[in-house]
């Protein structure tokens, strides 16, 4: 199925005048200079945490030095008639905010397809990318969206994504989930230097109930001793790592902490959905 694309100003929504196969496709048509924000509906148009993406969306243009304040109830609108035009069912969408086309918004969207069973049972594997840095981590820009292309594409074969260090070794985020360890009990993440996604919301919200949590990013010479790790994004949830750059977390398999974040994950997002 195509991707469905549109631009939306006022209250209208146009065609563009190029075509794309999915919103991966369709990123190489978008500027290179904006924010943007993806996700995906639940049992048709039901949605998560969806202001506080559009809240991020402004945020992020602020620290890009750009001026956006989203009409929420018309980007609604113009997605629910988009999906009903485009009859996917359950839907990825993006929404992006181009520096270079103020007032306009460009919406796209795709069938949702959720990762396999198999990945979330099995866990993935993951390599460090030494050299690779965000020029604004806080903000979703859509520079780095272009950039990220480029990263996943030079990934080996079998390797799910790739982990930015920061200066110090620190184990920041993947391209583009946010990255867990857990380390002598503890649950860390980067508390800084990084993105604050959605799904970390969500994990910094239950992660309590199964063990500690500390905003601090472990070590690439923590990784021998890390007893699980997982990413998470808005599209996927919690995802168990089971390698980082060849070396076996734990056991080698999605391990018992990750397990009971999956099942509060699921649970939290159940009890918090809302019509778009």
């Amino acid at each position: 199925m195509p991707c469905l694309i549109r631009i939306l100003e006022g209250d209208s929504l146009t065609p563009v005048d190029y075509q794309a196969g999915s919103l991966a496709e369709a990123a190489q048509f978008e500027p290179h200079d904006g924010v943007y924000t993806i996700a995906n509906t639940f049992d048709g148009t039901q949605v998560l945490l969806f202001d506080a993406h559009l809240d991020r969306m402004e945020r992020s243009a602020e620290r890009s030095g750009m001026a956006l304040t989203l009409d929420r109830p018309r980007l609604r609108r113009a997605l629910r008639t988009m999906i009903a035009e485009a009859d996917y069912g359950e839907v990825r969408y993006r929404i992006t905010a181009p520096t270079t086309m103020p007032g306009q918004l460009i919406l796209s969207i795709e069938p949702f397809r959720p990762l396999a069973p198999a990945v979330y049972a099995e866990g993935v594997r993951v390599v460090t990318l030494a050299g690779a840095a965000r020029e604004t981590p806080e903000a979703k820009t859509a520079g780095w969206l272009h950039d990220r292309a480029a990263l996943e594409h030079a990934l080996p074969p079998g390797i799910f994504t790739g982990l930015l260090i920061g200066p110090h070794g620190e184990l920041l985020e993947g391209l583009s989930t946010n990255f867990y360890a857990v380390l002598d009990g503890v649950l860390r993440t980067a508390g800084e230097g990084v993105l604050p996604g959605m799904a970390q919301v969500i994990v910094l919200a239950i992660a309590p109930e199964v063990l500690p949590v500390e905003m601090r990013a472990v070590l690439l010479e923590d990784v021998p001793h890390l007893q699980e790790a997982f990413i998470t994004s808005a599209s996927r949830g919690i995802v168990p790592v089971v390698t980082i750059d060849g070396h076996t977390i734990g056991d080698g398999t999605p391990g018992p902490r990750t397990r009971a974040l999956r099942e509060r994950y699921a649970a939290w997002a159940a009890a918090h959905l809302q019509a778009l």
